[in-house]
């Protein structure tokens, strides 16, 4: 290692390291610093924004965003945090540079307790970030006895220079997202998110819990063709309805979740841990039946699916059940602005629930999602009415019997039968196709990697279903649309829920 290399390996430290390496300075009377971001593409504004830090105290000190909670979109960030700190720790301004595993700024400023801490112009205006993060940030910044400065110079855009000049996208996909520029800001999408934030939502649908069980590859069993795996770690993720309810959740401030849980194995207390505080559940308990679990077994160092057990019942509700769930759906609709049929084909929702959701007043979304125990018996033609529909095309295909040819034929027809003038329709890599009184919207896929598909159909539901209880324009449903199923497929299952934060983040990247 060279001399010059040394010295800026020295300026690279652990940020859990941050208030012992900042102490003596701290008490030789030095004035602190500090600068926080992801910091993706180093630019001349970066360069300067880090001069001005420098002269406002003695000692610099610029944490970055860790790769994995970096919310820039999709190929984002271009460079890897080990990348991005060598790069930052060349600058001369530049004292320490300390890598945040944190999805805010808030523990890392802790950390550091600055005397000074210092954002770009854009950051001026609080009302201006949807988010709330510059507020939080200050004011953990005068809890440690701080202050926050903006700095003045030109303001550049590592996300629009990336968009501009390293495109992420194909040339048809680059032509969509630039006319949708053309028609709609990042604050146009972010203003009609908060305006369904006052939305009264009903979600209806089986609880899935989602089980991974995770295993190493060992060989072939001496003795038998049998692949031997060596169990490795489990975990269990909030699916079906709890998922559908979690996303919408991020997004609305009342939902109401109706399901049944099984009277055996309920797994309860995991249920209610795991969803959003603004979520309200009411629970039918399923006779001689667990709480349904869908167990995964994956190699766990291509993530790849082996294969899946299903621990359930789905035989319907009994009429007992069925009219207690009848009774409390009837209480939970009265007043709701919007009722979602998550639909996994499992028991709970029954002809005379269907029956009583379709001659609902109440603005009706449904999805019905086909699976390996209901394929060719579970079909959305199953319900006689309904207000917006979200489905795969193979699930439209399926119920319209036709594997080949147009889509938008299939479409007309359903819209027909169902009374239906919204429908959505998801694709894969194909994207979405939007149908809304006749119009057809087509959106590509905005998806750069798939982690994992299970769960990106529901968040896909729940914020559509929103968006067209909203009323929000065509063409802002199908991006948004994209937009949720390209942040879930970078998930393992149903881990984590869409977040409203990191969506306006997702968004505001893609738009710049």
């Amino acid at each position: 290692m060279n001399t010059r290399t040394s010295v800026h390996a020295a300026k690279v430290v652990k940020a859990e390291t941050l208030p012992a390496v900042l102490a003596p300075l701290r008490a030789a009377g030095k004035t602190i610093v500090h600068a926080h971001g992801v910091f993706d593409l180093l630019h001349v504004g970066h360069i300067r924004h880090f001069a001005e830090a420098k002269a406002l105290g003695d000692i610099l000190v610029v944490t970055v965003t860790v790769d994995g909670l970096v919310n820039k979109g999709p190929n984002r960030p271009a460079f890897t945090d080990a990348l991005r700190v060598e790069a930052l720790a060349a600058l001369a301004d530049i004292d320490y540079v300390a890598v945040s595993h944190w999805p805010t700024a808030e523990h890392v400023i802790e950390l550091v307790a600055p005397d000074v801490y210092v954002k770009g112009p854009d950051y001026r205006n609080a009302a201006d970030d949807k988010t709330g993060g510059i507020s939080r940030e200050e004011e953990a910044v005068r809890a440690g006895g701080g202050r926050i400065h903006f700095t003045d110079d030109v303001t550049f855009s590592s996300s629009s220079l990336l968009n501009t000049y390293f495109p992420a996208f194909d040339a048809p996909t680059e032509a969509y997202l630039a006319d949708f520029r053309s028609r709609y800001s990042a604050r146009d999408v972010a203003a009609a998110l908060e305006s369904l934030r006052g939305i009264k939502a009903v979600v209806v649908g089986e609880t899935i819990l989602d089980e991974y069980v995770y295993c190493a590859q060992m060989g072939k069993s001496a003795k038998e063709p049998v692949l031997a795996m060596r169990y490795e770690s489990r975990e269990m993720h909030a699916g079906g309805s709890l998922a559908v309810a979690n996303h919408l959740a991020s997004f609305c401030d009342s939902v109401e979740l109706v399901t049944y849980l099984g009277h055996n194995d309920a797994n309860e207390d995991f249920v209610r841990l795991n969803l959003r505080p603004n979520v309200r559940p009411n629970f039918i308990y399923k006779s001689d039946s667990p709480t349904i679990v869908k167990r995964r077994y994956v190699e766990s160092y291509l993530l790849s699916k082996l294969f899946e057990v299903y621990v359930f019942n789905d035989e319907p509700l009994t009429a007992d059940e069925d009219a207690r769930l009848a009774s409390i759906l009837q209480a939970r609709i009265s007043g709701a602005d919007l009722v979602l049929a998550a639909d996994f084909g499992h028991g709970l929702i029954t002809e005379q629930t269907v029956d009583l959701l379709a001659k609902s007043p109440t603005f009706l979304a449904v999805n019905t999602q086909i699976n390996a125990a209901n394929i060719g018996f579970h079909a959305i033609s199953k319900y006689p009415r309904a207000d917006y529909v979200c489905v795969h095309e193979g699930e439209i295909r399926l119920d319209s019997r036709r594997r080949r040819g147009p889509l938008a034929p299939l479409v007309a027809d359903l819209a027909q039968r169902l009374t239906c003038d919204r429908i959505l329709v998801t694709r894969g890599k194909k994207g979405v196709s939007y149908f809304d009184h006749g119009v057809d919207e087509h959106a590509p896929a905005f998806a750069s990697k798939v982690v994992d598909r299970i769960g990106s159909g529901d968040a896909v539901l729940a914020l559509t279903s929103l968006c067209a209880a909203a009323g929000l324009p065509p063409p802002m449903i199908s991006f948004l649309a994209n937009v949720a199923g390209a942040q879930k497929l970078q998930i393992i299952g149903n881990k984590t829920s869409l977040d409203r934060v990191a969506t306006l983040k997702f968004i505001d990247a893609l738009l710049k």
